[in-house]
Parts: C-alpha cells; structure tokens; sequence
C-alpha cells in the first residue's frame, strides 16, 4: 500500500489539471504577447485564471500577478515593495517561524541597508498582537506574516494584525505568505487589510513552477525581473500559460467544495493524532483543534530520530517529511521548533505528517498501525 502524508512538500495534481495543461501544451501553445489567433487563445488562458483567482479572493484581476511559485512571489513582495518604498523608512518586520523564503529575503534586505524586526512566538507557534504593536516604529515600511506554518500548522491572527497594523500606520505594507493557507481557508485580502498575498500552486494540486502574488492597486512596488516588460512590466518574461491554465483549474476545484472538504481534512486529522498520541513518548506540537490548519500534524517521537523514523515509514510505502521540503535535505535544527520551545532531545526526532482531499481513513489507520508495529522496536535498536 502507497501512503503519501507529504502534502505540505506537495500534492498530487487534480486529473483535470493535468488533462489541460497537457492541452495547452500540445495544442493551445501559443505566446501569448502574439497577435494572431494562437497568441490570442493562449491569452485567455491567462485572462480565465485571473478571473478564477480574482473572483476566490475578491479583488479585481489586474492586482494579480503570476509567478514561478511561492518563493519568487514572496521574493517580489518583500524586495520589490522594499525598494519602493525606502525613502519612508528601512525597518521590516516579520516572524521567527517564516518560511526560508522569507528569512533568506530578510537576511539579504538587511545586508542591503534594512533594519528587520522578527517576532517572537509562543508555544502555540503564533505571534501576540501587543509584541507586533511594540515592533512597529515611525520608520516601519512593512510587515511580513504568515498565514499558516508550514512545519506545526500554526494559524496566525492575520486580520486582527492587518487591522492593528493599518490603525497605527495605513501606510505601513501588510505581505502574507498564503502558501499552506490558500486552499484550506477562504481568504480575502481586502476585508483582512492584505496589501500583498503569496501562493503556489503545486500545494493546492495545480502544478509545479506555477504561483501568483496579489499585489493591491495602491501598492508601491517595483520590479525584480527585467524583460520584455509582460505583466504590466512587474514580472517580466513569457508568461508560463499551461502552468497559469493548471492554477486556474486547481484554484477553481479546489474551491468548489472547500467546507465540505475541509471539515474531512479536519476528521482525518483527529483521527490521527487521537492515535497517534495513544503511543508512549510520542506528542503533537502545537494547537491540534479548529485553530490550527486541517492538514498539518507536527509529531515528536522521543529516541528515535527524525530521519529513521521517516525511512522506517517509506520501507512501509508511507511517505512523510522531516520538516519543511525546502530545508529537509540540509543539516539545520528547525527554526520554527526551536521557537515553540520543543525540547533539545526532540529537535531532531520530529516527523511532519501533512494530508490533502486524496488522503482517505483507510491510510490514516494503516499508518498508525505501521507506527504501533515499528516504534518499539526502533527504540530498542536505535543508539542515539
């Protein structure tokens, strides 16, 4: 039996996505800066996307901008709205738990001249609003939050910090990385004081290489790719269309039924962490209810590392991460568990287990087996 619990790495692509983006390769393959009619078919690819995504977050289609994923969408936000706006001021702020293309970005923006503010989290892996309210000074250009953690799940308060935000200083940016929150929540930037949103599309089943940033119309902010001037000359090269296509119809899918698949998301995980829990020495980090996100489940399995306990699973066809895909392969303690106060002897025994509509009960209760079979054993054979 195949288990994939790895869905916050990625996910299976819906086979309807699949099916047009094959489409747009082979047939609809045109340009679409061209002015005949294959250029003219390839650009209403991109104009239905728009419409798609515009339409799920209620904005309007010119303040969305397509990317090559979350990365260089955060990376456009942070750097762009930065070199915009420094003649306001050169203080940043965001938390200790971001993603790597956040904290990587922030690190280059300070080396650049940028003071950068990171916020401290508790237990629960969110920020308190009062330390964010501290944080802010006259100088403050923007703040960076994300929606949901990508490692323990962790939901942050982001209307409520939107609304603080613009009460001390409209003019203060608001940037969020949606990745792991899009697609599991219904987001809207306008009500939840967002200038700026990142996601990608190989999270919500679209395709790899594939993302977008809402930008709102207000936003100063300038260019980090140089080109042939597309997308309003903010993100210049030939727009990816079967890429673009496969996000629209990910985005649109994934949104029709989004309570109905979300409140399963939410049973599977409870099923798994009741059982999962029932094992000696095993604990969940983090909140493990409707505030946290329905398909992240971080688990510290106490003497037995990380990395055994993941290929032990996949002997068994079960694959999971050991934290987040972008850091995974690289000899670094989580940032995000040492900010929640995970003790040192579990840092390096953490597994992220992360599920997506395909998961079913049935591999949820074979895993669990599997981890009753094998964490015994592993711990008796195991010298850490």
């Amino acid at each position: 039996m195949e288990v994939y619990l790895d869905n916050s790495a990625t996910t299976r692509s819906f086979e309807s996505v699949g099916a047009l983006v094959a489409k747009v390769m082979c047939e609809d393959y045109g340009n679409p800066s061209s002015m005949h009619m294959k250029g003219v078919e390839a650009e209403q690819y991109v104009r239905q996307a728009k419409d798609i995504i515009a339409r799920t977050l209620k904005v309007n289609e010119k303040e969305i901008y397509f990317t090559s994923g979350g990365t260089e969408a955060d990376n456009m936000a942070l750097i762009g709205a930065a070199r915009a706006n420094y003649r306001a001021g050169r203080h940043l702020i965001t938390t200790r738990i971001e993603h790597p293309a956040i904290l990587q970005t922030m690190k280059y923006l300070e080396e650049q001249g940028f003071e950068v503010t990171y916020l401290p989290v508790g237990k629960t892996g969110q920020i308190r609003l009062e330390d964010l309210q501290r944080a802010i000074r006259p100088d403050t250009i923007l703040v960076s939050i994300m929606h949901t953690n990508n490692e323990m799940g962790a939901l942050q308060p982001i209307e409520e910090a939107g609304r603080l935000i613009k009460k001390i200083n409209p003019r203060i940016l608001f940037h969020v990385d949606a990745v792991q929150g899009f697609g599991k929540f219904r987001i809207y930037p306008k009500k939840m004081h967002i200038d700026m949103l990142s996601v990608s599309g190989h999270k919500i089943h679209g395709p790899k290489g594939i993302g977008f940033l809402y930008v709102d119309d207000k936003v100063k902010i300038k260019p980090i790719v140089y080109g042939g001037g597309q997308q309003k000359g903010l993100r210049s090269g030939t727009e990816n269309v079967p890429g673009i296509a496969g996000l629209g119809k990910a985005v649109e899918e994934i949104y029709a039924h989004l309570e109905e698949e979300v409140e399963n998301l939410y049973a599977i995980k409870h099923a798994f962490i009741k059982g999962v829990t029932m094992i000696p020495d095993v604990y969940v980090n983090g909140l493990t209810e409707r505030d946290s996100a329905p398909h992240i489940v971080s688990v510290s399995i106490r003497g037995i590392r990380s990395e055994v306990m993941l290929h032990a699973l996949e002997d068994k066809g079960i694959y999971v991460s050991a934290g987040s895909a972008c850091a995974a392969k690289k000899a670094t303690t989580s940032a995000t568990l040492q900010a929640i106060g995970v003790e040192k002897d579990l840092l390096d025994s953490t597994i992220r287990f992360s599920f997506s509509v395909f998961t079913t009960m049935e591999e949820i209760n074979y895993t669990l087996q599997a981890m009753y079979d094998m964490i015994p054993m592993l711990r008796k054979y195991t010298r850490r």
